[in-house]
């Protein structure tokens, strides 16, 4: 596949021979994005190296894997065989997990004759451990369907480290006797693990202990509260084992896969990305979601394997594209830098490059603006935004207590400058993200401060010192008392609070929605249920706002972030009607980890020195994440430290591109409903 490294280093500026035709050596594939009645749209021309299906969401793609699934276990039954599954563990396997739920409950689909056979366990890990995969799955399908106990195998993280060998050398053996695996379900890591086999597992490599890259820890420290409690090993069937089933399908959702699963898809089959191995498979699919396809060539760059609609929209991505590809601002785009890139069909469809050039510039001109509520008394014709009415009520969602001054920060203290009503929904408490020494020096205060100054209050102080003795005492496998995220919750609405004073606004027009969804005191979450919706639909209504500003991003299908987003749009769908909806306009921001697109953007908000310098400030108020992050991920920067670069990136798009330079840049979709 090209990198832009190597557009760089062509004097011509054109893209390699196989680019432009189509053809290689990779061949041609039939599988393509879902089309609206469900089934693949045919694509002629292929970089993939691995038949792949893309499916506008995670949930359309988890059904048809079990659909999968369930068909295989019916076909056995009416042989009269057992049907052998290896079953992954991690969030991409979950809505497959519930969708069989359902299945057993609803159609009468029985399990009896399933063999099950986990990739993996962490060690050492009790089985009952709040992370351990025998409990995952027990929980997410084995306590829920009618298969029988002796029949699911998980790794036994409780070995001794003498016993590990023997017991790996029987787990293969168990697979080999129950008649090897006839489908094997896969999930992948930042950094292409399939099971737990890391970055440098040969292709021949078998069940055995493995230590787990940093990268692997990190993604798995939010569930261990942090990455010194995550473990350093884990039990993982090997390359060779995986390959070893009839049947493998991989499963990917979400943006943050994007670049690996580009690398497994199209890249060159090497030890460096361990899932693409199944290159190599005669049966293996990859099943993802629209987010996790977005650097696959077809989707990135499309007109290079197929013939394309050429809207406007995809003459901006094209346009956009071959600008940056080429480090050429659009306004020196010739005709024969899009006739040598594949763009010829632009040029026939729109006239000379002169002409699509102006035009694209002009569109992303009209992007900027420092005046996200509308500028008063002006003309918005080409604005982003309305100029009336000049003073607008702005309610920002923000899911976590911190993401609308990370996110939005800059364009939340513009709306605020410019005279505007702006109120915050904080939709979760975010207790989790608080550390348990912050937690327990807030209780330790709150105990001496009453003491200090004689206050007799012996509900509250229980109350803290029940929290305390719980934050010493507790284990690492255990969750917190009710009395501790209230606790933690204390802590980061505080934060919260110091943030909107910070900013100018009063803490009135902070709104604390604790969506239920969110309080199970885990990681893992509850669907969104109709509480929160409703929850959602009050603090639209209570406020009447002319402008809803929303975290758009889709990096973690199952995360917090992508659940308040549909309790948003959700709400908002519902009050469509309502007549202060009429003048309601919907913006979505992106968080600290991804930016949108640049032929995406409809409005970017440009930021000076000062106003980088003082979003900075903004973000320190919240203390607790700062200086050690629970769920840091495998960034090990602080979220300001995310933020000021992401913004920096912005900017420099723009600038790439040819237009004005800006210090940095806040960016936003409208979302039309």
């Amino acid at each position: 596949m090209t990198s832009e490294s190597q557009l760089l280093d062509n004097p011509d500026g054109q893209l390699p021979g196989d680019l432009l035709t189509g053809t290689s050596m990779l061949g041609t594939s039939m599988l393509g994005v879902d089309s609206p009645t469900g089934g693949p749209i045919q694509s002629a021309i292929t970089y993939e190296k691995i038949p792949t299906h893309i499916y506008a969401d995670a949930k359309d793609a988890s059904r048809a894997v079990a659909q999968e699934i369930a068909d295989l276990i019916r076909q056995k039954q009416s042989e009269n065989k057992p049907c052998v599954l290896g079953l992954a563990t991690g969030s991409s396997p979950k809505t497959v997990y519930a969708e069989l739920i359902r299945m057993h409950r609803e159609e009468g689909l029985s399990f009896h004759n399933v063999v099950s056979f986990n990739l993996d366990e962490y060690y050492p890990m009790e089985p009952d451990s709040l992370q351990s995969y025998w409990r995952f799955m027990r929980e997410q399908l084995f306590d829920h369907v009618d298969i029988p106990k002796g029949n699911y195998n998980v790794p036994d993280g409780t070995l001794r480290p003498d016993e590990v060998a023997g017991f790996s050398k029987k787990y293969e053996a168990a697979i080999e006797a129950a008649g090897g695996l006839d489908f094997q379900l896969l999930g992948i890591g930042g950094n292409g693990h399939i099971g737990f086999n890391e970055p440098g597992s040969l292709v021949n490599s078998h069940t055995r202990l493995m230590m787990l890259d940093n990268s692997t820890r990190a993604a798995a420290a939010a569930d261990f509260g942090g990455l010194p409690k995550t473990p350093r090993k884990a039990i993982t069937m090997g390359v060779s084992s995986i390959l070893g089933a009839r049947r493998v399908v991989l499963l990917a959702w979400g943006e943050r896969k994007a670049p690996v699963i580009r690398s497994a898809v199209e890249g060159l089959v090497t030890e460096l990305n361990p899932a693409s191995y199944l290159q190599t498979h005669p049966n293996a699919l990859f099943v993802i979601d629209t987010a996790a396809a977005s650097e696959l060539t077809r989707m990135k760059t499309p007109w290079l394997v197929d013939s394309v609609v050429w809207d406007n929209n995809m003459k901006k991505k094209a346009v956009t594209y071959l600008s940056l590809a080429l480090s050429k601002p659009i306004l020196k785009l010739t005709d024969r830098d899009y006739n040598d890139n594949g763009m010829s069909d632009l040029l026939a469809q729109y006239g000379q490059s002169y002409d699509i050039n102006i035009d694209v510039f002009n569109q992303l001109q009209h992007t900027i603006t420092g005046w996200p509520g509308g500028k008063p008394n002006a003309d918005d014709t080409n604005r982003p935004e309305r100029a009336q009415p000049a003073k607008k009520r702005c309610l920002i969602f923000s899911p976590h207590p911190d993401d609308d001054i990370i996110s939005m920060g800059g364009t939340f203290q513009r709306l605020v400058d410019q005279g505007h009503e702006v109120h915050i929904g904080y939709q979760t408490s975010g207790n989790i993200a608080v550390a348990d020494d912050e937690a327990l020096r807030f209780a330790d205060y709150v105990v001496d401060f009453n003491t200090k100054f004689g206050i007799d209050s012996p509900e509250a102080t229980r109350i803290f010192q029940d929290a305390a003795a719980s934050l010493r005492e507790k284990n690492d496998s255990e969750m917190d008392t009710i009395e501790v995220r209230y606790v933690k919750g204390l802590i980061r609405m505080g934060e919260a609070k110091s943030t909107c004073r910070f900013v100018g606004i009063p803490v009135t027009q902070a709104h604390f929605m604790n969506m239920p969804f969110y309080e199970t005191g885990k990681v893992a979450k509850k669907p969104l249920s109709e509480a929160d919706i409703q929850i959602t639909m009050a603090v639209i209504e209570a406020i009447k706002p002319h402008q809803i500003y929303a975290a758009g991003d889709l990096a973690d299908p199952h995360g917090t972030h992508k659940v308040c987003l549909d309790a948003v749009l959700e709400a908002v769908r519902r009050l469509k009607d309502k007549d202060f909806m009429k003048d309601c306009w919907v913006w979505l921001y992106r968080g600290a980890w991804a930016e949108w697109d640049i032929h995406e953007i409809e409005m970017a908000v440009p930021m000076s020195p000062d106003q980088v310098t003082k979003k900075r400030f903004g973000i320190f108020k919240h203390q607790s994440q700062k200086d050690g992050v629970v769920y840091q991920g495998t960034d090990s920067r602080e979220f300001w430290q995310r933020a000021e670069e992401r913004n920096r990136g912005t900017a420099e798009l723009y600038n790439r591109l040819g237009l004005a330079e800006y210090e940095a840049m806040e960016a936003f979709v409208r979302w039309r409903f």
